[in-house]
């Protein structure tokens, strides 16, 4: 290939938006236009003929991800205007022979998915010797979002074929231009261009970036360090929806608004009024940590001003406490984002009862030391540690969607439910 082939992934389920962002994304140097799986799953063949039909110019890659009927789907998707199909490695070797002579009877070509491939090196050597046209090298969704990268197997497929090779598995322009470097054809993004506010600015970014393919090495960043950086991109609401809908701590307010806290968890029980392990708890408490203070009560403070200023002076985050604080004032005036259950003026006696790092129950949620709170004016959320990369990488995702919408909303004067179709996606009764 003369230049690295740019690949915008349609993973959309609207049709009307998924041919307008490929307009724009064509403006920006997008080569080829692929009918996302999504897309193609929500809209059927229909999503392929009027790709084709808008954009005659264009190659229309169609996601399939035939695993059986090689044969029959290949021969759909190119009768509706595919120039390639999809399908995955983790076929059967008579399933990708059936799909190869279906591609050369119809007249288009075939790409192999090695998404999930347990051997993906292996597999591309015996696709190439079945006659496969190009191979996809492909990290899912989902395994983008425990953090697995594709640059890794690229490196190791691309000694191995001499076809074109394609990559995919959230792709920015640094890693775009690394895999082009690395011997990458064809690069597959997706995300980072269709949702963005500015589809066309963030295909010539990428088309730019690949089409100058300098190496660049990769400085990677401790998982700590992405997950915090990850997490101060993205809201409460943000996290809540990549957890499911997931509830928010109850009854716990911050006395400082306009502040947000993200940070590791330095979990505290205690009793009613008695502010001894609170106060301990910030020793033990490193830069970037958030206490998080479960009382049995809240008739007394367990937290002030003086508190406050000794978590200033240690660099920690915050302080969410399930009981009373004191001092509301001076800790306004000092912009420590504190939150709380209760306001009074009374604090009870350090007495020493509790335990510091322990389970507790803070709001009607489990916290565990070295959870991950982030917290700002729509409440306190707690992602377990185990996941903390995940459902971050899930949360950047849903901000990166609501941006794009944001934008048809105010750019193009539509409605909410004119953007995502919501009367055809309604349950029906």
């Amino acid at each position: 290939m003369e230049r690295p082939i740019l690949q915008v992934a349609l993973d959309l389920v609207e049709l009307k938006r998924a041919i307008e962002i490929a307009g724009e994304a064509i403006e920006g140097g997008a080569d080829w236009l692929e009918a996302g799986t999504p897309l193609i799953k929500s809209e059927g063949m229909n999503a392929i003929r009027e790709l084709k039909k808008t954009y005659r110019d264009r190659k229309i890659v169609a996601d399939m991800k035939t695993i059986d009927t090689g044969a029959v789907e290949v021969e759909m998707a190119a009768k509706s205007g595919a120039d390639i199909v999809i399908i995955l490695a983790l076929s059967d070797n008579s399933t990708v022979a059936e799909a190869i002579r279906s591609a050369r009877k119809y007249g288009c070509q075939l790409m192999v998915d090695l998404i999930n491939t347990p051997d993906p090196v292996k597999r591309a050597e015996e696709l190439e010797n079945l006659g496969v046209d190009y191979i996809n090298v492909h990290v899912g969704i989902d395994q983008q979002m425990i953090g697995i990268d594709p640059l890794e197997v690229l490196k190791e497929v691309v000694k191995k074929v001499n076809i074109p090779i394609a990559v995919a598995g959230g792709l920015d322009a640094e890693k775009a231009s690394i895999c082009v470097s690395l011997g990458a054809d064809i690069v597959i993004v997706g995300s980072n261009i269709v949702k963005s506010r500015n589809v066309t600015d963030a295909a010539r970014k990428i088309r730019e970036a690949i089409d100058s393919a300098k190496k660049v090495e990769i400085k990677r960043k401790s998982l700590e360090e992405e997950i915090r950086e990850i997490l101060l991109k993205v809201s409460t609401p943000n996290v809540s929806d990549a957890m499911h809908r997931a509830k928010a701590m109850e009854g716990i307010k911050p006395l400082v608004r306009g502040k947000k806290v993200v940070g590791k968890a330095i979990t505290v029980s205690t009793m009613d009024g008695d502010w001894a392990k609170p106060v301990e708890s910030i020793n033990l408490a490193g830069r970037g940590d958030v206490l998080v203070i479960k009382c049995s009560g809240d008739t007394a403070a367990v937290w002030g001003e003086l508190a406050t200023r000794s978590c200033i002076v240690r660099g920690i985050e915050g302080v969410i406490i399930d009981g009373a604080v004191r001092d509301v004032d001076d800790i306004r005036a000092l912009g420590f984002p504190v939150f709380a259950k209760k306001e009074v003026p009374n604090a009870g006696e350090p007495k020493g009862f509790g335990e510091i790092n322990v389970k507790i129950i803070c709001g009607n949620i489990e916290v565990n030391p070295g959870d991950w709170i982030i917290a700002d004016d729509n409440g306190i959320m707690v992602i377990p540690k185990q996941r903390a990369y995940e459902i971050a990488r899930r949360a950047l995702e849903v901000k990166k969607a609501e941006d794009r919408i944001r934008g048809e909303i105010e750019e193009k004067k539509r409605t909410l439910a004119d953007v995502i179709e919501l009367y055809k996606w309604e349950k029906v009764q």
